[in-house]
């Protein structure tokens, strides 16, 4: 899909459809005005007809309207707030791509920027407004035997005012940008277990690093990672044919001593519990846990894309959890990397044992700060459900930046505790940590286990159990979630 951003005057526009909004209680708005006054006030005997109240979401197709170059007039709802929130300005863009992706014309051009949505500006509501309509372009039929009909609509045009044309511009390109790297992330998580394991990862590293010369990629095998003493890490792999790997991607596009950013994935590309054998039912789509490292993959392809002044480290945790002779058993004890020894009282607490390991690697790097992004509890999903990713972390200064974000780019997180108390959950009598704490506050203890190889440096841990992919039904998939939240914060860290 190509966004273009022009200034133009509506009723001047050729374009196949020309989307305008309408407000509840049929108010017309600038834009709506000005083209019911060009077409003689067709618009306004329309609504007096009552095919359209203005409810948001709603929509009326008008076709060859006089004195408009435009072949179709579509009318959307735009509700009676006089500041709509972000997902109202979701849904209203939503309904009106709903019509476009059905109508025959190759083009379209939107007034949707002329809405009031509360805290945003030019930029703001661009941004979602791009992301919103390039987000609801993917398709997975990869497998399908018959593929998805290719949609006529190739471009959309955004219109805007002069005075907000830049901004607006800007804001097109990092939705191209974003987009882009939910679209890698969804692919990864939407491949299944057979074709998508640690050594596939990898090689997607690499093919990013191929594509782009600011971008370095090492891939540490089974054998470099006993070297390093991975004894958490290694643990988790033993029980598969599937080799474990970690993948660490380089960025360098700030300065050359600058300290960089690192970000950590989880990357269990099909987690059966292990020992501890998940029900069978659903565990199809324990194929999503690499999701954070699909998400990390996903933000370094949005970064490169938008070469941002800034020293970005990505580390993936690959590594596939499977039972069988040789696998970890619950009562095993291991040495992680930093020499702490972990009791294994549950195998399927697997994601925590490939993530100590890479946090305590992360420390070579003298990193500003690391965010960790892990598929990591099913609790996360009881407390926040779907909407928000759990948050936790060591920095109160990092916390509220990756808050900010997640607000910025309407990919929400929501902090969660991180009390001394909740650590005694975790002793044990035989080593210096358990690896589960417990039925109670499952996402907090998970992230007190990885606060205890993190202390060196500020660090963030995000839960994304809950918004990393759909569950169940037709509407099944991985959402690209949250490389917009991740890419946001590069972008703020970027800008002086």
């Amino acid at each position: 899909m190509q966004l273009v951003v022009k200034s133009a005057s509506p009723e001047t526009l050729k374009t196949a459809t020309l989307v305008i909004a309408v407000g509840e209680g049929r108010k017309l708005g600038a834009t709506a005005k000005v083209i019911d006054q060009a077409c003689d006030g067709a618009l306004t005997a329309a609504l007096k007809r009552g095919d359209l109240a203005g409810k948001a979401g709603q929509t009326l197709l008008l076709h060859n309207l006089p004195n408009l170059k435009a072949e179709r007039v579509l009318l959307v709802g735009a509700g009676k707030e006089s500041e709509l929130s972000d997902r109202q300005f979701r849904k209203i863009v939503a309904a009106a791509q709903g019509v476009l992706k059905g109508l025959g014309g190759s083009d379209a051009a939107l007034t949707l920027g002329e809405l009031h949505v509360k805290g945003r500006d030019a930029y703001g509501k661009a941004r979602l407004l791009a992301e919103t309509l390039l987000d609801a372009t993917y398709v997975f039929d990869r497998f399908k035997s018959e593929k998805a009909t290719a949609p006529a609509l190739k471009k959309i045009v955004l219109v805007c005012d002069k005075a907000s044309q830049a901004e607006v511009t800007r804001a097109a390109s990092h939705a191209q940008a974003i987009a882009s790297g939910m679209a890698l992330t969804r692919d990864l998580g939407n491949l299944p277990p057979n074709l998508c394991h640690p050594s596939h990862l990898a090689d997607e590293a690499k093919a990013l690093a191929k594509a782009h010369d600011t971008l370095k990629v090492e891939v540490l095998d089974e054998k470099k990672l006993k070297e390093l003493g991975m004894g958490a890490f290694l643990a988790v792999a033993q029980g598969s044919d599937q080799p474990p790997r970690l993948v660490v991607l380089n960025y360098q596009g700030g300065k050359k001593d600058e300290q960089p950013f690192v970000l950590v994935g989880k990357g269990i590309t099909f987690d059966t519990g292990g020992i501890s054998l998940k029900p069978g039912l659903g565990m199809d789509e324990m194929k999503y846990d690499m999701c954070g490292a699909a998400s990390v993959l996903g933000t370094f392809r949005a970064l490169l894309e938008l070469a941002l002044p800034i020293n970005v480290v990505g580390l993936l945790a690959c590594a596939e959890n499977m039972p069988s002779g040789g696998a970890t058993r619950p009562g095993d004890i291991v040495t992680s990397m930093s020499g702490q020894t972990v009791e294994i009282l549950n195998t399927d607490a697997e994601g925590r044992l490939v993530l100590c390991d890479t946090l305590t690697y992360a420390e070579r790097f003298k990193p500003q700060a690391v965010i960790d992004v892990a598929t990591l509890t099913g609790a996360c999903i009881t407390a926040l459900g779907t909407q928000a990713s759990g948050l936790m972390g060591n920095h109160d200064t990092l916390i509220r930046q990756i808050l900010k974000a997640g607000e910025h780019a309407a990919d929400r997180a929501w902090q969660l505790p991180l009390f001394e108390e909740y650590q005694e959950q975790l002793d044990s009598p035989f080593a210096d940590i358990a690896n589960i704490g417990g039925p109670k506050a499952g996402t907090i203890t998970a992230a007190c286990f990885l606060s205890r190889f993190a202390k060196n440096y500020h660090w963030a841990h995000l839960d994304i159990a809950g918004t990393a992919w759909i569950s169940g039904g037709k509407e099944k998939g991985a959402t690209g979630r949250p490389v917009p939240l991740l890419t946001q914060f590069l972008l703020d860290r970027s800008t002086p």
